[in-house]
Order: C-alpha cells, then sequence, then structure tokens
C-alpha cells in the first residue's frame, strides 16, 4: 500500500517468499525488488543471489528487520544494492529505489555506520606507527595504513596504493567530488581510479565496494587511529 502512494512507482507483484520473488521477477522483469530476508523456502539472501545472477537488470534492495552483520554483508555480498531496515520511511524507501535505479547505492544511514564500525574493527588491530610517528605506510596524500603487524600488507587483486585510497575514502560514504577534495586530484583521475578498482575487484557498484573493503580489511587512516 506504501508503495502504491509512491510517485513514479508502479507496484507489478508482490511474494510471499524467495521462490516465488524469484518467478515474478522472471514474469514481470521489475527495475527492483524489495526483498524481505527471513522466509521460507527461499530466503532474501538465496533470491537475491539468483535474480542478480539471472536477471541482472533488476536492482535489489533489502527492507527487513534485522540489521546484524550476519543479515548485512550476506546480502550485499548476494548482490544487494540497497539495504533498509523497516523503520524506513517512505521518503527513505523512495530515495533508496531512486538511488539503486541511478547505479549508487540505497543504503540507510545506519546500515552505512554499521559498515564503516566493522570496517574500523577489522583494520585497528593491526595498525602500528611508523617511523614519522603517524600510521605504518601512510601516503603524503592522506594515504592508506598498508602494514599489519610490522609487516607490509599485500593489496588484494593487484590494486595500487592510490586505488586502495579511493575505495577507502567510498567505504568511509564519501562522493567523487569529496575523494578528489581529500586526495588533491580531479574528479576525472578520482573517476578513472573508480573505474579501475572496480574492474580489478569485479565489484559493480559502490554498496559491494564498500563490502570488498570490510572483506579485506581496507580503511582510510582516520578509522585506524
Amino acid at each position: 500500500m506504501l508503495l502504491g502512494l509512491l510517485p513514479g512507482i508502479t507496484v507489478v507483484g508482490a511474494a510471499s517468499d524467495g521462490e516465488e520473488a524469484v518467478r515474478l521477477v522472471a514474469e514481470h522483469e521489475p527495475h527492483v525488488v524489495l526483498m524481505d530476508l527471513r522466509m521460507p523456502r527461499c530466503d532474501g539472501v538465496e533470491a537475491t543471489r539468483r535474480i542478480r545472477a539471472h536477471h541482472p537488470g533488476t536492482e535489489v534492495v533489502v527492507l527487513t528487520t534485522y540489521a546484524d552483520d550476519d543479515s548485512l554483508f550476506p546480502a550485499l555480498q548476494a548482490g544487494a544494492r540497497g539495504y533498509l531496515t523497516k523503520d524506513a520511511g517512505a521518503d527513505e524507501i523512495a530515495r533508496a529505489i531512486a538511488d539503486v535505479r541511478s547505479g549508487a547505492a540505497g543504503l540507510s544511514p545506519q546500515v552505512q555506520r554499521r559498515l564503516l564500525e566493522q570496517l574500523a574493527g577489522r583494520s585497528a588491530g593491526g595498525a602500528q606507527g611508523g617511523e614519522d610517528g603517524g600510521p605504518a605506510g601512510q601516503s603524503p596524500a592522506g594515504g592508506l595504513a598498508l602494514q599489519s603487524g610490522g609487516a607490509e600488507r599485500h593489496l588484494p587483486d593487484g590494486l595500487t596504493v592510490r586505488e586502495a585510497e579511493v575505495l577507502a575514502l567510498i567505504a568511509d560514504g564519501l562522493s567523487n567530488t569529496e575523494i578528489a577534495k581529500a586526495l588533491f586530484v580531479s574528479p576525472a583521475t578520482v573517476k578513472t581510479h573508480i573505474n579501475n578498482l572496480f574492474a580489478k575487484t569485479a565489484v559493480r557498484d559502490r554498496a559491494q565496494a564498500v563490502s570488498y573493503a570490510f572483506r579485506h580489511g581496507i580503511s582510510s587512516p582516520s578509522q585506524t587511529d
């Protein structure tokens, strides 16, 4: 009922479980699916994985009661581009739908904060000070903590230090313009770095980039202090 009242949105189907959701997506090819997580037969994570694999033109926004790590990260890894809790209002839901349709991530502020907290927690344990008293491995432009336990940490998937810096700032929630200002480069240069790191890591959007950064412990120095 709520979705039907939002301007520019037409509800083409409602599913009682994940199996039916996958079937309805094949039948109607909607632009966006609002996906619950805890469902019989096929849960929301598996349904999201199937939809994204077979219907890449359909985006998935999770709308669930649960914001715990065991729910959040599997959903993002399965391909969800948005994640909202059920206390989200109509404006927030409409904004998330518009965001994922435009290629952005539709994450609630609480979910973004949880991602950053987890990323910071993964990275904080290994950060050590360099000889100049700053974070080990920090570059002149703000840099990235690249050492753990006294040994330089190898960046995954062939990422350069600059690409990892950009990835860390994406995980911080910065826009391209804000990243450019933080690194003293042009927005066009930032876009080039993002295209390169997306290709190397095989992520499709910023939501998956945040999840990737979390999994690999890539964070900006402010998160490791």
